[in-house]
């Protein structure tokens, strides 16, 4: 939307088409690109410190609670597998 008082430059993009302006550019186009640079720059530095949160929080809570899990998981596998070996080796003296 304009802003009273910003003067409009037309842009003739074809110029074998005199008199027809493909669009429309506000002068004071720096102004603009400096806001966007600085909003830009905002997002950037939000990202870095949302990206730095959330690697702090999966060093400090989700990686223990996998590992903890993991290694529960990994012993009551090793004790199946063992009674598993044993109910193979009764069966093979049976036979």
């Amino acid at each position: 939307m304009m802003k009273p008082g910003n003067r409009v430059t037309r842009v003739n993009i074809n110029p074998n088409r005199q008199g027809e302006y493909d669009r429309i550019r506000p002068q004071g186009g720096r102004r603009a690109s400096v806001r966007f640079n600085r909003s830009v720059a905002n997002i950037a530095e939000t990202l870095e410190k949302e990206t730095a949160e959330l690697v702090t929080y999966l060093n400090d809570e989700v990686v223990p609670a996998v590992r903890t899990h993991s290694s529960k998981a990994l012993r009551t596998a090793a004790g199946k597998l063992s009674e598993f070996a044993d109910f193979l080796e009764t069966q093979r003296k049976s036979s």
